[in-house]
């Protein structure tokens, strides 16, 4: 009889779980379907990405503040992650500009706690749901200097481009002195195994300046305009 009970426990217990994972599905097309209603008429828009412990004093806060600040005056819209830090001056920037500020919140246990600089903020529970949002409506992406969430982003930035599942764009990494051990890393490491090939360094840019980073942007679509082709569009569908 007990042991009865207990296998009538596992499986009601089972069977709940299953039920929640299912109902789990439909809060996270909800995620997606509030995404794209907000941000599919705000494009051209550039995602900056960087790390949420940088305080406002800090010279990487400053510089994020002042590249947002010029893309937004440019005419570009400005995605970050909406919580502190890089992310806070990024939309402070655009913020103070001519373009859109936009937060993409993600509710987090700790550290991210969202900032008062957004005319969009979105509030995601699910990262992989938020990243879409990110790379989808994105026309360049931005790395400042970051942790792992940073490196994560850039990862998937990286390997969407690489793999064309969206379109080319620069992806451009602000501060040479963070990010010189990373890149020689790849050349030394990954490159001489064979891991990526040597055209796969050309997807990334190194800057320091912000006027250096919306002029590499406006380079880049010189000769092509900014919306995406039929091909590219199609691709961006399947993201």
């Amino acid at each position: 009889m007990r042991a009865q009970l207990e296998a009538e426990r596992l499986r009601d217990s089972g069977e709940n779980r299953l039920t929640r994972e299912a109902w789990k599905i439909f809060q996270i097309i909800a995620e997606f379907v509030r995404g794209y209603e907000k941000l599919a008429t705000v494009e051209p828009c550039v995602s900056i990405f960087g790390s949420a412990r940088v305080r406002e004093d800090h010279p990487w806060y400053t510089k994020a503040q002042q590249i947002a600040e010029t893309l937004s005056n440019a005419g570009f819209s400005v995605i970050s992650g909406g919580g502190p830090g890089i992310m806070e001056a990024a939309n402070r920037g655009a913020f103070h500009g001519s373009g859109y500020s936009i937060g993409l919140n993600i509710e987090l246990p700790h550290e991210q706690i969202s900032n008062p600089y957004q005319d969009i903020s979105l509030s995601f529970e699910h990262f992989y749901s938020r990243k879409v949002m990110f790379m989808k409506y994105a026309a360049a992406y931005v790395v400042m200097p970051g942790g792992f969430g940073t490196l994560d982003e850039l990862a998937e930035c990286l390997t969407l481009v690489q793999t064309g599942k969206t379109r080319r764009m620069p992806i451009i990494l602000v501060g040479s002195d963070f990010w010189s051990g990373l890149i020689q890393w790849w050349k030394d490491t990954m490159l001489a195994h064979g891991t990526i090939n040597p055209e796969d360094l050309d997807l990334v840019t190194v800057l320091d300046e912000a006027d250096a980073v919306v002029a590499a942007i406006f380079d880049h679509y010189e000769k092509r305009g900014f919306a995406p082709s039929a091909a590219e569009t199609e691709a961006l569908l399947n993201l």
